[in-house]
């Protein structure tokens, strides 16, 4: 697989290095990402990721050595990330919610050797957070860490976040430096030994169960899948794409930062909590293509200033609340929508027809994306349903994962190769794709997946019993995260409390955003014994 955008160069690998290098030789002054007041170009970023690259091999890294990111979306994630994959070594995304058990617990799975990582961003105290993961840490004359809690890691290394409300990180902590000398030649050969087969990150989804399940994906993978979907999203490099996905998800890191860097293009984000600061982002920009989550930026459109707001470079795209009035659908369900999966590499089912669909296309999320097989068959006997029954969606190709970190291949794949997504879907006549939800009870609130057992869990551990823990529908979020606990007098719950007790166990967006507490024998059951989730939801009803 080659990159039609550096043909001048067809025999060079598929690889991030590769690619990164020839879009800085022709796009050098050309932003390759601007976040807020942050403008990074090509030629900066090869230039910093090239530095940060010689002091990562300073400290001992190379090929297969497994390197943390820790940062909300900005210059130093992309920094960090090229940086690690241009010698070789994994990416690894860490999620910015992470709790200090979160982040212990991937980093522990991942055998993370180095990180890199943001001192705070917002409310969220990194330093205080790692401090606690690695109490007992003692580190060795050479400056490497040793801890019985994290026993694969070396080096953290911190970067202050402008709003970071921390200060100096400590003595477990080592600050971003400037190496005294570059070997250009060694860098250059590390690069050279990389090939497109070698893995370039493994990103965390929270799958099914609270287990983690960290998805390996490789170079030529990646970029190919994220080459095919440019073409079908016409993402060029004239474009600027304004994405609200967080990068530590695939949606923001393939979707979003690698998709650009493969178009040429620019990609904008936004940290910014005040509406008004990311609309002035937006007019001054001028972003031609959106994607990411609808429910993230709803809040754009509800500010006084909106109206008045010149937003019409928007052409393409599924951020309809902020997209001119004539782009927009009269009924979101009448529109194609997009289905990606951290497994896929990104969005697996997509199209490129952006206009209102009829009537009986309603609920379409288009056809397979160019190198996936995708059949929808019955749970039980695994063969193919027929045209408009339901079954269960799996799918297959090159650019599917190569498995989830640590875990067998049959684990992850059919003896056909084919990945089982759990989810049921149906096909129509034409070959259209219809997600009719998951077979297990995985929560979707504003872009992110909850499991309800990890939940359930938490808050049992705290109260010492039973919870029971599901999606309500939310007009902004999709749906947002309920639970239901029984306790044995309910007028002495207290859910201030709890929600305090959960803030030091789960990420925020998995914090139940309403909660209710009844008596045992109040729980409805069904003639099974088993709980009755559609009566029980009714706890809250208005």
């Amino acid at each position: 697989m080659t990159d039609p955008g550096v043909a001048d160069n067809p025999t060079g690998p598929d690889t991030l290095a590769h690619l990164l290098r020839c879009r800085a030789r022709d796009r050098a002054d050309r932003p390759l990402l601007i976040c807020d007041a942050d403008r990074l170009t090509y030629a900066e970023t090869e230039r910093r990721s090239a530095e940060l690259a010689h002091e990562l091999i300073a400290l001992g890294a190379g090929k297969g050595t497994h390197i943390g990111v820790l940062y909300p979306n900005s210059a130093e994630f992309a920094v960090a990330a090229f940086a690690a994959a241009r010698i070789g070594a994994v990416v690894v995304p860490f999620s910015t919610f992470s709790t200090a058990r979160e982040l212990r617990e991937q980093l522990v799975h991942s055998d993370i050797r180095i990180l890199l990582a943001a001192t705070g961003y917002r409310s969220h105290n990194y330093v205080q957070r790692l401090t606690e993961v690695l109490a007992e840490t003692e580190r060795d004359g050479a400056g490497r860490l040793f801890s019985v809690q994290v026993p694969q890691l070396r080096h953290v290394l911190t970067t202050v976040e402008s709003d970071s409300q921390t200060t100096h990180p400590g003595p477990l902590f080592a600050r971003r430096t400037d190496i005294a000398e570059h070997d250009d030649a060694l860098l250059a050969a590390m690069e050279q030994d990389v090939d497109g087969s070698d893995p370039v990150s493994i990103v965390y989804t929270s799958g099914s169960t609270s287990a983690p399940k960290g998805v390996v994906h490789t170079h030529a993978a990646l970029l190919g899948h994220q080459r095919n979907l440019n073409a079908i999203r016409e993402l060029t490099e004239a474009d600027v794409l304004f994405c609200n996905s967080p990068f530590f998800w695939i949606g923001g890191f393939a979707f979003g930062l690698l998709a650009t860097l493969v178009a040429g293009a620019t990609l904008v984000c936004s940290n910014a909590t005040d509406p008004a600061a990311t609309l002035d982002l937006l007019e001054r920009e001028k972003p031609t293509v959106t994607n990411g989550f609808a429910a993230g930026i709803a809040h754009l459109a509800r500010h006084p200033s909106f109206a008045a707001r010149d937003l019409s470079s928007m052409r393409r795209g599924n951020l309809y609340p902020v997209m001119p009035a004539e782009l927009r659908p009269r009924d979101s369900e009448l529109r194609h929508n997009m289905l990606g999966m951290t497994e896929a590499g990104s969005v697996v089912l997509l199209s490129s027809d952006e206009s209102d669909q009829p009537e009986h296309r309603r609920g379409s999320f288009g056809k397979p994306a160019p190198g996936f097989e995708v059949e929808i068959i019955d749970q039980d006997t695994g063969t193919p349903v027929a045209v408009d029954e339901i079954g269960e969606l799996r799918f297959r190709g090159p650019y599917v994962m190569q498995g989830y970190y640590k875990r067998p291949h049959e684990d992850c794949f059919d003896p056909d190769g084919w990945f089982h997504t759990g989810d049921l879907a149906r096909t129509d006549a034409d070959g259209f794709v219809y997600f009719l939800g998951r077979s297990g009870a995985m929560i979707k609130t504003a872009g992110a997946n909850v499991s309800p057992a990890e939940v359930e869990k938490a808050i049992t551990d705290i109260t010492g019993g039973a919870a029971y823990v599901f999606g309500l529908p939310h007009p902004d979020r999709g749906h947002v995260v309920a639970a239901v606990l029984t306790v044995e007098d309910p007028a002495t719950f207290d859910e201030s409390a709890l929600r305090e007790k959960l803030r030091n166990q789960l990420s925020a967006y998995k914090i139940p955003a309403r909660i209710a507490a009844v008596r045992t024998a109040d729980i409805p059951l069904m003639s099974s014994g088993k709980v009755d989730l559609r009566r029980l939801k009714k706890v809250f009803d208005d």
